[in-house]
């Protein structure tokens, strides 16, 4: 899928275009991100800062995850949609929730972390790159 990506919370307060395309789109099994999940993965797309034009007004949760990072998760503080996470070991970029996204069915995770948090009953796709915990940090090119 090529950019531009459009998001839009349930009830529309909040809306995004991004004009990049995502460094990588990945599902979360950390125990955080199931519960903001009621209980299965998140599905993320990290893109860069400066590529989302973000218009309407986001509600902030913080806390310190088991990465050791401060994460900061944005929602629509009217209809309570997951919109996006801010990692303080990046930035310059943040996570789009890919449901938030309006077609996220053609951005796929290619990896799954964190999937030593994952529950029994879990299914994470073979395909998938996986981790235990936290990927590495790739190397700069």
């Amino acid at each position: 899928m090529s950019a531009p990506h459009n998001g839009r919370c349930n009830c529309g307060a909040v809306t995004a275009t991004v004009s990049g395309e995502p460094l990588w789109v990945r599902q979360c099994w950390c125990r955080q991100c199931q519960k903001s999940a009621a209980g299965s993965a998140t599905t993320n797309a990290l893109f860069m800062t400066d590529a989302i034009a973000m218009d309407g007004e986001l509600s902030w949760f913080c806390y310190t995850a088991a990465s050791g990072n401060t994460i900061e998760q944005g929602f629509c503080g009217k209809c309570g949609t997951a919109i996006m996470g801010r990692n303080s070991s990046r930035p310059k970029a943040c996570v789009l929730r890919v449901g938030f996204l309006e077609e996220s069915d053609r951005l796929a995770p290619t990896s799954a972390i964190w999937i030593e948090d994952a529950p029994e009953w879990a299914v994470i796709d073979p395909r998938l790159e996986q981790f235990p915990r936290q990927p590495p940090v790739p190397p700069k090119s």
